[in-house]
Parts: C-alpha cells; sequence; structure tokens
C-alpha cells in the first residue's frame, strides 16, 4: 500500500534536466532516495543499482530517461525502475514526488524504500498452450526466464542444462572461485519453482526443429513453440600429453564443480605452486585470486602483455603490474610444449615450455578459450552454422536463420554487430551481459511478438585485474590504435586511466579503471552516434561534458 514520506531538510527541488540529488526519507532508518530530472519532471528511485549496489548519484542519465549504473552497465527506467539493460534483475523502487506544506513528500511502498528495490510478483501457475524450451542455464538463459516472467509470459518454461543447480553469477567463478552455491545463485530455488520455470538436468542429444521436440540424452523429450538455444561455451584442454586431461590436478574452469575442485586442490593454507596457461581474462582473473591467497602463481601466455589481442600492449602492460604486485610471475612470448607427471601419481607435477624452461606445479589451470556448445545441432541441415567456429547464425533479433520461433544467444551465436565498426558485420562476443541482454530481447519478442525490433545495446565487460577494469564497445572486430590517458603507475595503487580503442577516426571501444562513469557515458553516447572521433579525444574533448540526447543511432 503507498504511503507518503517526507524527505530530510528540502523545500523544494532544483534541478536541471539530467541532474540528480540524493535525498534522506524521514521515519526510514538508513532510507535515501536518488530524485532525477528528466523531461521537465522529477522522479524519485532507490538510489543503488540492484546488481552489485553501485551508486547510481554517480550514474549516467540520458535524454530519454535511462539511468545507467556507473560499474557495469546495467540500466533502469528513471520514470518507472524498470530494468532496461542487464545485469541487474530486480527494478528499482520507483516514488512519486511530491511539494507541499513546504516541504518535500514522495509517495510508495515503504518495503520499497527499506529493500532499495522492488520484487516483481512473478508467481504463477503455468497455463495455456505455449511451451518455451529454453537449452542451457547460464545468462543468456537467466535474462529470458526473468523476463519472460517478469513481461507476464504465462506460458510453461523448461530449462535444460547439465547443471544440476539454478543460475549463477558465473563471473565470480574465476573472479574469487567461491564454491558455495547459495553464493553464487541469483535466485533461490524456491523461486522457480513458485514461477512454475522447470529446471531439468540432462544433456540435449538433438533437436527436432520440424516436429518442435528437444531430445535429451537421458531419453526424454520435451515439446516446444518456442525454442531459446543458450547453451554456452565448452572450455578447451590443450591437446598435448599431460594437458589433454589425461593427468590429474589439470583443470579448467566454467562451472561450480570446477572452481570446486581447484579449491580442494589448492586447500586454504596458501603456498601451492599454481601453474595458470592462459593470460586471457580467465587466466588473469584466476590467477589474481589464487595469489591474493598466498600462492605461488605462474601465468604463461603466449602474447608480449596479458590480453595483448583484446586490450593492447599497453593496457596489458598495466594489468600484469597489477598482477606482479600481488606476486603473480609471468613467462610471456612463451609456448608449452607438455605436462610432466609426478612420481608416476597421475598427477601433473611440472609444466614444460617449448624453450625447455620446467614450471613446477601442485596443479595446473587452463584457460586457453572456448568453442561453441553447439554439438547437438551440427548434423541438422535446419541450423546454419559458422563454419569458423561452428556458432548459430543469427538475425538483429537473434532468430535462427531460416527458422520460425527459434533463437540463439550467448556465446553460442554470431549476430550483426551495428555498434561503432560494427555496420552489421557478423561477429560474436563472449560476454556475460551480452548473453543475458540477448535473452531479454529474446523474451520480449515472445512476450510482445509484434512490436518492433528493440534497439541494439553496446557490449559491456568488466574484470577484477587487480584493480576494476570497466569496458564498452568492441574491439573483437579489430581497432588500429589505443589512446591512453591518465595515470598509468601501478605502484602505489594510483592507476586511474581512460582507454579509447580507436579504427581509423571511430573510436570503438573503451575501457577504464578508476574513472567512473567514464566506461558508462561512452556506452550511452555509442548508442546514440554521439561519441567524439579520436581526432576529438586527441585534442582533449572530454566526454563526460557531452551531454547525451534522447534520440538513438544505433
Amino acid at each position: 500500500m503507498a504511503q507518503e514520506f517526507k524527505l530530510k531538510g528540502l523545500t523544494s527541488v532544483d534541478l536541471k534536466n539530467g541532474q540528480k540529488q540524493e535525498a534522506e526519507v524521514e521515519g526510514i532508518e538508513e532510507g535515501k532516495v536518488l530524485l532525477v530530472k528528466v523531461d521537465n519532471q522529477v522522479h524519485a528511485v532507490t538510489p543503488k543499482c540492484t546488481h552489485y549496489g553501485a551508486p547510481l548519484i554517480k550514474g549516467v542519465v540520458t535524454g530519454d530517461g535511462r539511468l545507467t549504473c556507473p560499474w557495469h552497465g546495467a540500466c533502469f527506467k528513471v520514470s518507472t525502475g524498470d530494468v532496461e539493460d542487464a545485469p541487474a534483475l530486480d527494478p528499482l523502487g520507483s516514488f512519486e514526488v511530491l511539494e507541499k506544506d513546504g516541504g518535500v513528500w514522495i509517495k510508495g511502498k515503504e518495503e520499497d524504500l527499506k529493500n532499495g528495490r522492488r520484487f516483481l510478483n512473478i508467481k504463477c501457475k503455468a497455463s495455456g498452450s505455449e511451451k518455451v524450451v529454453i537449452v542451457g542455464r547460464g545468462s543468456g538463459a537467466l535474462g529470458a526466464m526473468e523476463a519472460l516472467r517478469g513481461g507476464g509470459f504465462k506460458g510453461q518454461i523448461t530449462t535444460i542444462a547439465t547443471e544440476d543447480y539454478q543460475p549463477i553469477d558465473r563471473t565470480k567463478l574465476s573472479k574469487a572461485l567461491l564454491t558455495d552455491v547459495s553464493k553464487l545463485a541469483w535466485r533461490s530455488k524456491d523461486f522457480y519453482s513458485e514461477s512454475d520455470i522447470e529446471m531439468v538436468t540432462d544433456t540435449v542429444s538433438s533437436v527436432d526443429f520440424e516436429g518442435k521436440k528437444v531430445k535429451t540424452q537421458g531419453g526424454k523429450e520435451y515439446p516446444y513453440t518456442k525454442l531459446i538455444l543458450a547453451s554456452g561455451g565448452t572450455p578447451k584442454f590443450l591437446p598435448m600429453p599431460g594437458l589433454k586431461g589425461d593427468l590429474k590436478n589439470v583443470f579448467l574452469i566454467r562451472q561450480l564443480p570446477d572452481a570446486q575442485a581447484i579449491m580442494s586442490a589448492a586447500g586454504s593454507e596458501g603456498g601451492k605452486k599454481v601453474v595458470v596457461i592462459g593470460s586471457s581474462f580467465i587466466g588473469m582473473e584466476v590467477g589474481n585470486c589464487l595469489a591474493s591467497q598466498k600462492h605461488q602463481v605462474s601465468i604463461i601466455g603466449m602474447e608480449s602483455e596479458p590480453l595483448e589481442h583484446v586490450m593492447g600492449t599497453k593496457v596489458g602492460k598495466i594489468f600484469r603490474a597489477l598482477l606482479e604486485k600481488n606476486g603473480v610471475k609471468f613467462y610471456l612470448g612463451a609456448s608449452v610444449e607438455k605436462g610432466v607427471e609426478r612420481d608416476s601419481s597421475g598427477e601433473i607435477g611440472k609444466v614444460q615450455l617449448k624453450d625447455g624452461t620446467e614450471l613446477e606445479a601442485d596443479l595446473v589451470i587452463e584457460g586457453v578459450g572456448i568453442k561453441p556448445s553447439t554439438d547437438y545441432v551440427k548434423d541438422n541441415k535446419s541450423v546454419k552454422l559458422n563454419d569458423k567456429d561452428g556458432s548459430i547464425l543469427v538475425d538483429d533479433g537473434f532468430a535462427v536463420q531460416g527458422l520460425k520461433d527459434v533463437w540463439a544467444i550467448g556465446d553460442i551465436a554470431t549476430y550483426p554487430y551495428h555498434g561503432p565498426g560494427g555496420n552489421g558485420s557478423p561477429i560474436r562476443i563472449e560476454h556475460w551481459n551480452v548473453a543475458q541482454n540477448m535473452g531479454r530481447s529474446v523474451a520480449n519478442a515472445i512476450n510482445n511478438p509484434s512490436a518492433a525490433k528493440p534497439k541494439p545495446f553496446i557490449p559491456v565487460f568488466w574484470s577484477a585485474l587487480g584493480a576494476q577494469l570497466r569496458y564498452c564497445g568492441n574491439t573483437v572486430g579489430g581497432y588500429d590504435d589505443v589512446i591512453l590517458n591518465g595515470n598509468t603507475d601501478v605502484s602505489e595503487g594510483k592507476q586511474s586511466f581512460v582507454a579509447y580503442y580507436t579504427k581509423g577516426d571511430e573510436v570503438v571501444a573503451v575501457a577504464s579503471m578508476m574513472k567512473d562513469p567514464y566506461m558508462t557515458q561512452c556506452a550511452e553516447l555509442m548508442r546514440r552516434g554521439r561519441m567524439p572521433k579520436r581526432s576529438e579525444i586527441e585534442k582533449g574533448v572530454d566526454v563526460l561534458e557531452i551531454s547525451v540526447p534522447a534520440e538513438m543511432k544505433i
């Protein structure tokens, strides 16, 4: 039931369009709201992002009333608090603003103030003939499930995956090596049962697109009216002796059991010799986490600097310095020859490089990439796969080419990219936010089949590399140079920079550390075709000084 609450110390609201102000709520312990003015109207919402609790006072407000989190790109509609973009699941609490009796008041639910969010009532008993089957239980599947029920879908929802647990925050597996599903799960199992979402633990073996059935290795068939393929990626072992899964204490990292096995082998006392193969985001995050637990960590990479291909040499050097400060030792420009067994024990003992260097190892973690998990459709003539990597080709709305009521999202989908430098060229991006936004987009298309296709989103990514990295845009499609502005000295922990990745005169991606909300501002400018050119950045243009308009370009 809506109630009225007075805001402390305010006699009126004096804000310009696009401005924000926090205010305390009388009578509610630690109760606060964020006042935001858009299109000459003042709105009030709860002040922290419902993803990781970022202060939205530091977020970005657009002319069309989007409020974007400064940390990870979660976006909310100012007028209602509704989620616009991943990774937030819960909407913000939203309140009417009143000026009366010489003060400023808000009107809304007390529970929303206390919870710092609004919980959608998506409890239901599935009914009707509609049956959505989702293959997978990762970020894309999570986005689809949440948006389907949140958008009013009453039909059956079934998710089929090899995991025997509900959707988790997979980003915390590599960044923090958490092993307790209760600390990783986005929702309780009761949440899904109350929402009448069926969770099947099995492996999908094939899909009969003509008969509209999904078949599993367990011998069961699941009919569908709508099908969402969100099976993610499968991590790869190196195809060489001792490292292809033929020795013990050699691990991949993708699922909860992987993190549990790594922590079981590493123990909690520190001091283990850990070799990480691969200077990718996964390898760097895992290595940094274990080094923080006082293990002796070595990271092997083929590049001259970590993440050189994606982030460039200058930025990769900063990441290396941050991890070296944490005790990590790097072997770069290096190739692995084999894994060496310890004393006929069946366990790894050493990793040998091609130059003859031998690294002692109590355990080895391989972060050498993934392949799209599409084996269950690779022989199906109804599906067009990318010859390069076996991913599924989809259109702008993520519909599988040539099939009706079938979509593919996340790591398995190659889609037309319309962001800076894209021009509709096909691309596959392995980002948590990309997958979840795809899932939300497909769910909205199912809930509103006559609606226009939603505007494309700009990929957002983050990583824990000794300091929090923020990133938006796309360098997978290539870039020419990097403009690096700010302090890159990590010796005293004062690194604070923005890196602009350019292709010709166009900025195609932006990365930042300790410079919020530069990444978020750039993502919103990219969506509107208002991102400054390379030449403007070089002349000293500050992106935070550019107003983010309402109209969209891409």
